[in-house]
């Protein structure tokens, strides 16, 4: 869906021949411009481009794996961008684009952590893989391990380290990242299997480690987006407000939702149902 007023009305620009394909991630790179990334086994798994604000779509890339599965991507700039899928071969597939998305090349096994037992990647939200300025990247996993690993090389090596996500099951840990206008991490996650329960959901990286945040963990998050240093973290069910980059939070009235984006004044929520919430901040 497409709107150009600030998200009061929508016009469905989906790709025409993929009206059932699940579509879990999108990279936006103006108002003509973006990458859509649709998810399922092998082939299912692929990649379309719109250069005419969604009038058109071009099947970019699609999965060589019969046991692959996208679950999400991000990119530096037009040209320069990552994808995260499930493991095949026993690592997980990470691979590196610098024509757009037209070719991508799957880094070498031994550039990244071995996988541990019972360890799971989501295509929750759009926001497993994230990037950052200078060639930062990160991404998280979840299950009965939840990690955050992150690169400092344009994604061409990586690092993993534990997170203190919830993790009893093998539908918990992380499931999402994101960055404050500071540039600073935060990884969330929760249950997607007991999206309203209490554990811990949000952390955030500071003093060289990741320290849990103190927001009430009032469920299953899986986005968060700023605007300078207002924050808002949501999942399904509910959300929490940060007035001060993440630091301190506060319930949120109203309902949750699946993913975020911010622009301008705005932060916009796509939730359950096809519904769509408008947050607008006032600046001082």
């Amino acid at each position: 869906m497409r709107s150009v007023d600030g998200g009061n009305r929508w016009q469905d620009v989906s790709v025409p021949a993929e009206r059932e394909m699940d579509f879990r991630d999108i990279a936006v790179f103006d108002d003509q411009s973006a990458i859509v990334m649709g998810v399922g086994e092998g082939a299912q798994s692929r990649l379309y481009k719109t250069e005419n604000g969604g009038k058109s779509w071009q099947l970019l890339f699609t999965n060589p794996d019969e046991q692959g599965f996208f679950d999400s991507i991000g990119f530096w700039n037009r040209k320069h961008g990552l994808l995260l899928g499930d493991p095949v071969d026993g690592y997980y597939v990470v691979m590196v684009t610098e024509d757009g998305g037209q070719h991508w090349q799957r880094i070498p096994k031994a550039a990244l952590p071995a996988l541990s037992e019972k360890e799971a990647a989501f295509a929750a939200s759009g926001n497993t893989l994230i990037t950052g300025t200078g060639g930062k990247a990160w991404f998280t996993t979840g299950g009965f391990a939840a990690r955050v690993y992150s690169s400092n090389d344009y994604g061409r090596t990586w690092q993993q380290a534990e997170v203190p996500l919830h993790r009893e099951t093998q539908t918990s840990g992380g499931y999402a990242l994101s960055l404050n206008s500071l540039g600073e991490a935060f990884v969330m996650g929760g249950d997607f299997t007991n999206r309203p329960g209490t554990y811990p959901n949000l952390a955030n990286y500071e003093g060289g480690k990741w320290k849990l945040a103190d927001n009430g963990q009032r469920g299953l998050r899986t986005a968060m987006s700023c605007i300078e240093s207002t924050c808002v973290a949501s999942g399904k069910t509910s959300s929490d407000i940060s007035f001060d980059d993440g630091k301190t939070w506060q319930a949120l009235t109203g309902p949750g939702f699946y993913t975020l984006a911010a622009g301008g004044d705005l932060i916009l929520g796509a939730g359950a149902e096809g519904t769509v919430g408008i947050l607008t901040l006032q600046r001082d």
